[in-house]
């Protein structure tokens, strides 16, 4: 059958350009009659115009219907979901028919059809006659609906399979959903527009290559131009930081379009990416297409969204992985300025799971359905300028038909340098691309000194080309850790181009149980879990710490302070300072004192501070600003682009304690031990009591419930196979005078490692616990954590007010967004609300908190989380709604926490981050507020 053919289509007419059109144009979107089958040979006589559909459903297009209770979506990773059998397909095989009746303006004549994306398999029927077939689900088609328009009313008829021979090439790590979910118009435009506008040393020149008419662009005086001719003027050049457009018009017989024109080129220079003749540096993430309600069938208000957010944190860069997107994000692209790296609708991974066995990368059937693939992209985006390089596919191993796609797009589009990860000796690509290469690897690769590849010639080839990071730090769950690290290395060495961070969006589809849904939930038999929620933005686009901290590493402005000095770096690759407006902060203990402009040059370069002013005792810290002097298209004035802090004084309150008079310890009633108000167990020394506050604990704590990179680096295995989440504490003595000792030893069962910790209480006016650990045993292994745990009533604390790192999470490798100040937020809003439940919350290098009827101080620092569940609740925990507040309030203080990683792909934590045991001392005061 159809189904199981290699042809990417019939009846199709040639791809173009997507442009803006005055030719009438009809929209087909809004509601469709709908009918699922579970099998692929059903009866087509729903095509007919007079075929009663009143019992079939209703179904919005665009959509998904598995989104509207047809069937259910179904999430892999790189496994496909039916056998590997190409070009073979199951019998069950989910069938969508829709039906949509219109009716054509009076003296309409002529039109084309126009598809903007339907997955996977779509058979086009008009008016009862065959269009055709298409494949190539997230690229456009045309049919000629001319011959069977009727004067009022018309019905469109469209079979869609949601398996066929083309699913081969879509594997794409995502949510399988089938259905018509992008854009559907009969129109009658028939143009198609080539221009490619190149920028050199203040000049650009435009060709017009092909077109209907005749080209002008009003606001550089051009008209006129004739198809093939070309001309040069006096331009702004496009990049993605003045992303400058030029209105063109193309007027022709039977239609006048418009595009807008960026003048811009992109070379390869001695092993260097250039745009514009300066070296281009990416600071990208990978977008795929998603809304947690629409799937792929995304708003076009959610695709600004995406690229306002974008901007806001500092990215400059998207890869659409891996597929090209719906166009009008390219025309958002264009408009706001962001380089992209458009991707074909290709990806094979599956057929890794049998060693590339009939990969379609490699089968000379499967060779025009990848071709047509790529001259549908191409020719759909041509015009765009913010797309700056082609991508042949993602993960699709090797193959003669890799070479087919690169050979038409070299002569097709010169212009534009192609990509493709899959091939690691870059046979056909003009730049080296990897993924989730480690720090190390990049390192080497930044110096040209990688492992050398087998053929000299393309090992030869392959060192001169520049390097990217495709992928790289994994942004699943907490996280990604090692940030700064990657991005110091993009800046060392010119060869390297930067990277995309994987990715943009958690994949989680609202649900009414889960709040939302991950491989697994909708009964799927073969799924990859939560793999799918792993980006830098929740489903509902609130950014994650992972994004905020990332607006902080790619920051375009840098401070160094010196004495009385701060030194502002310019690292834009293509403006200067001069739309910026810098302040300089003085806080005390988070409070401020004054804020005060700096007068920085548009270059950059050294500023002398104004004169500070003078604080009373305790911290003092200056915080340099720089932000938005107007409005911009993606942001207001006052919108903080980069930030810096320097301590400019600081006292050590704790220095004084070897001097000061204890208050003894002395039996209270009940069994108790008493000091100022607070009171502990006779028998095992724990603290009970704190200033009236019943409480249990503090003891240590070695245990955190696992982020996904612990689980993905291993970690949670060893350390439940340590039981490091069972600890047991033994009171081997406890003495009492002006202080009380209490000596311990912490230790999982079922082996001998364990942590002798001395408790050491003072109080003189306040609560002070000096607690000195040491590790017994051959640790070999990195611990979650190393500090201590309380709990309180949860009536006992509401908000929490700290002096510290904030206001949101950090952690070793982690938190770089994380700035000194004082903070206060509810115990609910210091939750980072992960989809898939995990360690989070952490607050660091506080010098001091006060939660509900207490205060306490670090001496100097500690690290501190609050919640209403403890950390085993948390573990075991799979969605949000699994956690429930309870009738206590968790309290950690930390010394330390192992590093984050980005191990669910790529490296683990870099060794600087590994937390071992070791003797330590926390040192923590408590004290009425």
């Amino acid at each position: 059958m159809d189904l199981e053919t290699f042809s990417p289509g019939s009846g199709r007419l040639e791809p173009r350009a997507a442009l803006r059109s005055d030719a009438a144009a009809l929209d087909l979107n809004g509601t469709w009659r709908f009918r699922l089958s579970p099998v692929a040979d059903v009866p087509d006589d729903f095509i007919h115009p007079d075929y009663d559909d009143a019992a079939w459903d209703d179904l919005p297009v665009p959509s998904h219907w598995v989104l509207h209770g047809h069937g259910a979506p179904a999430y892999t990773n790189v496994v496909y979901p039916i056998p590997i059998d190409p070009p073979r397909v199951p019998d069950e095989n989910p069938t969508g028919d829709y039906r949509r009746a219109f009716d054509l303006p009076e003296g309409w004549t002529g039109g084309r059809l126009r598809f903007e994306g339907v997955e996977s398999f779509a058979r086009v029927w008009l008016n009862g006659h065959e269009l055709g077939f298409s494949t190539g689900s997230r690229l456009p088609v045309e049919y000629d609906a001319g011959p069977y328009l009727r004067p009022g009313r018309n019905v469109l008829a469209v079979r869609v399979h949601q398996w066929s021979a083309a699913t081969y090439l879509e594997d794409q790590d995502m949510w399988w959903l089938p259905g018509i979910f992008r854009d559907v118009t009969l129109t009658r435009s028939t143009a198609d527009v080539y221009v490619r506008a190149s920028y050199r040393d203040g000049r650009g020149t435009l060709s017009y290559l092909e077109g209907p008419g005749t080209l002008g662009v009003p606001e550089l005086g051009i008209e006129g131009l004739e198809p093939g001719a070309e001309v040069t003027v006096d331009v702004e050049p496009w990049t993605a930081e003045t992303p400058r457009l030029y209105e063109a018009v193309v007027s022709g017989p039977e239609e006048t379009v418009r595009l807008r024109v960026g003048f811009r080129t992109v070379s390869i220079e001695d092993g260097v990416l250039m745009a514009n003749g300066r070296p281009l540096l990416f600071k990208g993430v990978n977008r795929h297409e998603f809304h947690p309600e629409r799937g792929r069938a995304v708003p076009y208000e959610t695709m600004r969204a995406d690229v306002l957010l974008m901007k806001q944190h500092n990215v400059n860069a998207v890869r659409t992985s891996h597929y090209p997107p719906h166009p009008d994000f390219l025309d958002l692209c264009d408009e706001l300025g962001l380089w992209v790296i458009d991707e074909c609708d290709l990806e094979t991974h599956g057929f890794g799971e049998v060693g590339w066995r009939a990969n379609p990368t490699d089968d000379p059937r499967y060779a025009d359905a990848l071709l047509d693939r790529m001259r549908r992209m191409v020719e759909r985006d041509k015009n765009h300028p913010s797309v700056i390089m082609w991508s042949l596919g993602n993960e699709a191993g090797v193959g003669r038909n890799l070479a087919v796609m690169a050979d038409w797009a070299r002569e097709r589009d010169p212009s534009r340098p192609l990509h493709y990860e899959g091939d690691r000796s870059c046979a056909h690509t003009d730049v080296y691309s990897r993924m989730y290469a480690s720090h190390a690897e990049v390192e080497a690769i930044g110096r040209r000194e990688e492992d050398p590849l087998d053929d000299p010639e393309l090992d030869a080839r392959r060192r001169g080309m520049p390097f990217m990071q495709c992928e790289y730090a994994h942004a699943m769950g907490n996280g990604p850790g090692g940030l700064a690290e990657y991005q110091e290395l993009f800046e060392r060495y010119p060869r390297l181009a930067g990277g995309f961070i994987w990715e943009w969006i958690d994949h989680g589809l609202a649900h009414p149980a889960y709040e939302y849904a991950y491989g697994g939930d909708f009964g799927e038999p073969l799924h990859d879990g939560n793999f799918v929620v792993d980006g830098l933005v929740f489903p509902d686009r609130t950014p994650s710490p992972g994004l905020i901290d990332l607006k902080k590493v790619f920051e375009p402005v840098r401070f160094e302070f010196g004495d009385g000095v701060v030194r502002v770096v310019n690292h834009y690759g293509f403006t200067d300072l001069s739309h910026l407006r810098f302040t300089a902060t003085v806080q005390v203990e988070g409070e401020s004192l004054a804020e005060l402009p700096l007068d920085v040059p548009a270059t950059g370069g050294e500023c002398k501070l104004p004169e500070l002013p003078e604080g009373t005792e305790g911290e003092r810290w200056l915080t340099v600003r720089a932000v938005l002097a107007e409005d911009l298209p993606w942001a207001p004035a006052g919108h903080e682009v980069a930030w810096g802090q320097a301590l400019l004084a600081r006292t050590e309150p704790w220095e004084h304690v070897a001097t000061v008079a204890f208050n003894p310890v002395t039996p209270g009633e009940g069994g108790e031990l008493v000091v100022g108000g607070c009171a502990f167990d006779a028998a095992t020394g724990r603290l009970v009591r704190l200033f009236g506050t019943e409480v249990d604990g503090p003891l240590l704590d070695l245990w955190r419930a696992p982020t996904d990179n612990d689980r993905a680096a291993g970690l949670e295995e060893r350390w439940r196979g340590l039981g490091l989440h069972r600890l047991t504490h033994r009171v081997d003595d406890i003495s009492v005078g002006d202080e009380l000792v209490v000596r311990t030893r912490v230790a999982p069962a079922a082996t001998d490692l364990g942590m002798v910790a001395t408790y050491r209480w003072t109080f003189d006016g306040g609560l002070r616990l000096l607690l000195d650990i040491e590790p017994e045993g051959n640790w070999r292994d990195p611990i979650p954590r190393l500090g201590v745990t309380m709990s309180l009533p949860g009536s006992a604390v509401d908000r929490v007010t700290w002096f510290g790192l904030g206001p949101g999470e950090a952690y070793p490798d982690t938190g770089m967004a994380a700035r000194m100040g004082r903070w206060s937020a509810t115990v609910e809003s210091m939750q980072t609300p992960y989809v898939y439940p995990q360690e989070n919350g952490h607050r660091a290098d506080v010098r001091w908190a006060e939660l509900g009827g207490f205060r306490v101080s670090g001496e100097p620092v500690f690290g501190l989380t609050v919640r209403r569940w403890s950390a085993l609740e948390l573990a075991a925990a799979r969605h949000r709604p699994d956690l429930v507040a309870g009738e206590r309030v968790y309290v950690h203080l930390d010394l330390a926490h192992q590093g984050i990683g980005t191990a669910t792909c790529g490296p683990g934590p870099l060794p600087a981050y590994d937390l071992m045991a070791r003797r330590a001392t926390l040192r923590v005061r408590f004290d009425q507020p």
